[in-house]
């Protein structure tokens, strides 16, 4: 009975193990997260676990890194990865320096986060982003600043510049097995005296933006106005042409209607003429007599002529 009832405890205290040492091997890889096992007694073996629970032996670990998008910040706001003042001096070609705020995302290379854990000696991604990755950002971005003018920077060149630090910090960041997604600068400040410097530079290139539209503006009015006199000269021209063409018709419409008028006239007399006989004339003569006799004075005898 006794030799029963220790072999229960010892039984029970078996199965107490097991659940416990079972719990112990169960490790969780978050959800956008992988794991990699290393073997203490035998290194990296490729095996990579994917999210969810997986039993591990207590002679492994697991290492997870981040194979979804992660948002990093390098910023004195309190949205940072950090309570710290992450916001950094940066250069510029002539000198200047700047002080930024950045913002990026990240992710690590699923098909080579096993050369990734070799790399950086087994640290996790998230050590890996504050010893690795935030600092080659800074580093990284002076590389990249340095090669602008800070009136470019503050002027229309800052798109350019940002999008070759995102094309820049890519083609760094790749050799690790790390994918940047996306970097802007979210702020980026100067010292008061560039400042300064920059707003009358602004200011001034605003002002000759200003004149050379109110220039293009005055030289399209002028065309305009150009064109207008040109279409009412040419109209004109026509309304001219049109106006002599008329007057035009209408001498010649009168000429030839005078002419009309003098040949029917002359016709008409021709024919009086043809009809006039002597005989006619004597007797129009006589018709159109009123019967008075021409009065002469001379020497007092009267002169008859009725020829």
């Amino acid at each position: 009975m006794k030799k029963g009832f220790l072999g229960s405890i010892i039984l029970a205290v078996i199965i107490f193990g097991g659940i416990i040492v079972g719990f112990t091997c169960m490790k969780k890889v978050p959800a956008g997260y992988v794991g990699v096992v290393y073997n203490m007694n035998g290194g990296i073996d490729g095996e990579i676990l994917t999210q969810g629970w997986h039993l591990v032996t207590p002679t492994k670990k697991v290492t997870t890194y981040s194979i979804g998008i992660e948002q990093s910040y390098l910023t004195a706001e309190d949205k940072g990865d950090s309570e710290a003042d992450e916001s950094f001096s940066t250069p510029t070609a002539d000198g200047k320096s700047l002080t930024v705020d950045l913002e990026f995302s990240y992710k690590f290379d699923q098909e080579r986060i096993a050369d990734t854990f070799i790399m950086f000696k087994g640290q996790n991604g998230k050590t890996v982003k504050d010893t690795f990755i935030k600092p080659k950002m800074r580093a990284w971005t002076q590389e990249v600043t340095a090669k602008y003018p800070v009136t470019d920077v503050f002027g229309d060149k800052r798109q350019e510049l940002n999008e070759a630090l995102d094309v820049y910090l890519k083609q760094k960041f790749e050799p690790y097995g790390i994918i940047i997604d996306t970097v802007n600068f979210t702020n980026i400040q100067t010292d008061a005296e560039t400042s300064a410097a920059i707003q009358k530079k602004v200011t001034a290139q605003q002002e000759l933006e200003l004149a050379n539209i109110e220039a293009r503006t005055a030289k399209v009015q002028a065309d305009k106005d150009k064109q207008v006199a040109l279409i009412e000269a040419e109209k004109n021209k026509e309304m001219a042409e049109i106006q002599a063409e008329q007057a035009q018709i209408k001498a010649e419409g009168e000429a030839e209607a005078k002419r009309i008028s003098s040949e029917a006239e002359a016709e008409a007399n021709r024919k009086i003429a043809e009809s006039l006989t002597p005989e006619l004339i004597e007797k129009i003569k006589i018709e159109q007599w009123n019967g008075d006799v021409p009065q002469v004075q001379g020497n007092g005898v009267p002169i008859l002529n009725l020829e």
